[in-house]
């Protein structure tokens, strides 16, 4: 949809929003203006779309305008023409960022409280009753989770950028190996010269680490030697008397056996996540998994058996070649296991994956709205409550992803990295760290994004570490 702007410049406020509640492709053009009077500042927007014009306004006080103001009365007037033509009304609103929760938060961290959060979410950005309770929900958990922070404290991720192979749906940097694993002992050895040089900025520093997770790509596709050095080196570079949560994405089953997943526990890690996205064996291969769901729930046993009580597990609603029936199955299938975790994840078309170009088999909007709402009824009737949630662009329906969980057992660092509550270090190719100031300001350093870029740039990456901590 073309978009024409007219007295502004605040293009991605009102291109976001479009994005979201119009999806690609869709023909008909969009004009948004802005009118700056001695009284009022008015924000109109005007739509035509199949052979059908409409339009809206909403004004503030010229007295009152600020940038965060005038963006949000120019989104309140693009949603209000927009639901003129769409045939109901979106889950989210007038929200178009991919962190909802950061409102709700913010205003309960100020002194608000649920009620009033969800008040916000009503009248000022027009979220659905079914979408404010998730966000009011997760910003308590939010809340509870930045109690437990001290000043002084930080969390840190060492991503492991390969996997055995690419999921079609997947656009994450990360080197598919398959047989070939030449590249990870190089990596692992690049890896360490980083967490040294990080353990010693860190120990100078006075910060301690609250959490750690490994993510991916998929970490366990490290044999259970190179997962076990790993595991030494982190031990022997950090101080973690005050870690109170260590996670390994273990991932697909197809890179975890008992032998591996008992070395992880043993060497510190008490949280796992085993993430069939789906437990239809014709969906898996669709998706270019060679496993089968039964290997999901071998895995699964043998993460109990090692000692795991923390068990963590993703699905996706919206796979190719998946149905309601098959989504509800596999919900079914999973929450039996009982695990302390459960993600729901919403399909995102990204444009690096194969499946962005290769649009075959993928289920109906109406079938991820009930895949969604299904999941979210029996999850809450089963005791888990959302935890955490976010967005990304080209996304079924427009929904989100949520993590849902029991017993206390929230993922902190999942909390801490989303909802940016305190500074994350993070190792390894394509990490990104993020430094939080006192004044509520963020600063992002970005690690060289492949494998081989990484190694070759290490001495760089450890120069830039110096930086970031010259920072803190």
């Amino acid at each position: 949809m073309k978009l024409t702007l007219i007295g502004h410049d605040d293009r991605y406020a009102v291109e976001q929003l479009q994005m979201a509640l119009f999806p690609e492709g869709t023909e008909g053009e969009a004009t948004s203006t802005l009118h700056r009077g001695q009284t009022w500042l008015t924000a109109s927007t005007k739509i035509t779309k199949d052979g059908k014009t409409v339009t809206a306004s909403r004004r503030i006080k010229s007295a009152d305008e600020t940038v965060r103001l005038r963006r949000r009365c120019l989104q309140q007037s693009y949603y209000l023409a927009a639901i003129q033509l769409l045939p109901a009304l979106p889950a989210w609103g007038a929200l178009a960022g991919v962190r909802p929760t950061k409102i709700t938060t913010k205003h309960m961290l100020e002194g608000g409280t649920p009620a009033s959060a969800d008040k916000l979410m009503r009248d000022v950005y027009y979220v659905t009753p079914e979408r404010r309770k998730l966000a009011v929900d997760c910003s308590i958990s939010t809340v509870n989770a930045a109690k437990l922070l001290q000043p002084n404290d930080l969390s840190l991720y060492v991503g492991i950028p390969f996997c055995p192979t690419r999921c079609t749906y997947c656009s994450f940097v990360s080197r598919t190996i398959g047989k070939k694993t030449e590249l990870l002992d190089p990596y692992l050895n690049a890896l360490l010269k980083e967490l040294e040089i990080t353990g010693r900025l860190l120990a100078d520093s006075g910060k301690q680490l609250r959490t750690i997770y490994i993510g991916g790509g998929t970490p366990t596709t490290l044999s259970t030697a190179q997962m076990a050095y790993l595991l030494d080196a982190i031990r022997d570079a950090f101080d973690l008397s005050r870690c109170i949560e260590f996670t390994v994405e273990g991932g697909r089953p197809d890179t975890l056996d008992a032998e591996k997943l008992r070395t992880i526990r043993e060497h510190g890690a008490d949280r796992m996540s085993i993430n069939p996205q789906t437990m239809e064996d014709h969906v898996l291969r669709a998706c270019g998994r060679p496993h089968k769901a039964a290997d999901v729930v071998r895995s699964y046993g043998e993460a109990v058996d090692a000692g795991f009580k923390a068990i963590n597990m993703d699905l996706i609603a919206g796979l190719p070649q998946d149905n309601f029936d098959g989504f509800r199955r596999s919900l079914d299938s999973v929450s039996a296991l009982n695990p302390a975790n459960i993600t729901v994840h919403t399909l995102a078309l990204k444009k690096g994956a194969d499946l962005f170009e290769k649009r075959e088999g993928l289920s109906t909007p109406e079938e991820v709205t009930a895949m969604v709402d299904y999941a979210n009824a029996t999850l809450r009737s089963l005791g888990y409550k959302p935890y955490y949630l976010y967005r990304q662009k080209y996304m079924s329906g427009s929904f989100e992803n949520v993590g849902w969980s029991r017993d206390d057992l929230d993922c902190l660092y999942n909390i801490y990295m989303m909802e940016e509550v305190h500074t994350i270090l993070s190792l390894g190719g394509g990490g990104m760290n993020k430094v939080n100031f006192p004044d509520g300001s963020l600063k992002r350093f970005h690690n060289p994004k492949f494998p081989e870029q990484y190694i070759e740039m290490i001495e760089d990456v450890c120069r830039q570490k110096e930086e970031l901590f010259a920072l803190l």
